[in-house]
């Protein structure tokens, strides 16, 4: 009796062991299908977004003019949110993210937001929040609906531009995508995701 009770214990965790590799296999099939459409979807939307851009100008939390290309700094690419305003919640809860974040962006581009709200609501609403980046308004400028995040149809949309300056000082926007529940920009989108459903 003792040695079939072995035997079954030993079947069981051969099954249990075999069991695990199998999944194990289709996370990881299912998880490099994921990064090799996202590489996909990039270079699709690289193609769209790409365009010259002008050198813009935009104002500070201060009021002062500044221009798209100082944005930079002494890097050559630069990485802008175009966040919806301060009546957005979700773009504040973007925006909260991107300042934990933000250190580290910087190492690799510049990093900034622009919204529709004047100056002195972007500054007040910039410092409640405890933000550690760089924000502008482009109010009164067609900034945001030239490069394609606002339409009399369709409002404000909240996303992100990729520019690059060459050595000439030319700024050609290189990538460019849209936010929105679940997707790569904000963490706890998928921390929720992980969390078991609830029965309707």
């Amino acid at each position: 009796m003792a040695k079939k009770v072995k035997a079954a214990k030993t079947s069981s965790a051969n099954s249990g062991t075999a069991s695990k590799e199998k999944y194990d296999t289709k996370l990881r099939k299912i998880s490099k299908e994921i990064a090799e459409l996202r590489k996909k979807y990039i270079k699709i939307s690289a193609r769209q977004a790409k365009m010259n851009v002008s050198d813009y100008i935009l104002k500070d939390t201060d009021g002062k003019d500044v221009k798209l290309s100082e944005m930079f700094g002494d890097k050559e690419n630069l990485i802008l949110i175009h966040n919806m305003g301060k009546a957005c919640s979700y773009c504040t809860l973007w925006a909260d993210g991107f300042s934990g974040s933000a250190y580290y962006i910087e190492k690799k581009a510049a990093f900034v937001l622009v919204s529709p709200d004047t100056p002195d609501v972007q500054k007040e609403f910039a410092a409640s929040r405890g933000w550690k980046f760089r924000t502008y308004s482009a109010a009164g400028t067609s900034f945001i609906s030239d490069m394609g995040y606002f339409t009399e149809a369709d409002g404000y949309w909240p996303g992100v531009s990729v520019f690059h300056k060459d050595t000439a000082g030319k700024i050609t926007r290189v990538s460019k995508d849209y936010f929105g529940p679940g997707d790569f920009y904000s963490a706890f989108w998928h921390f929720f995701d992980l969390l078991p459903k609830k029965k309707k």
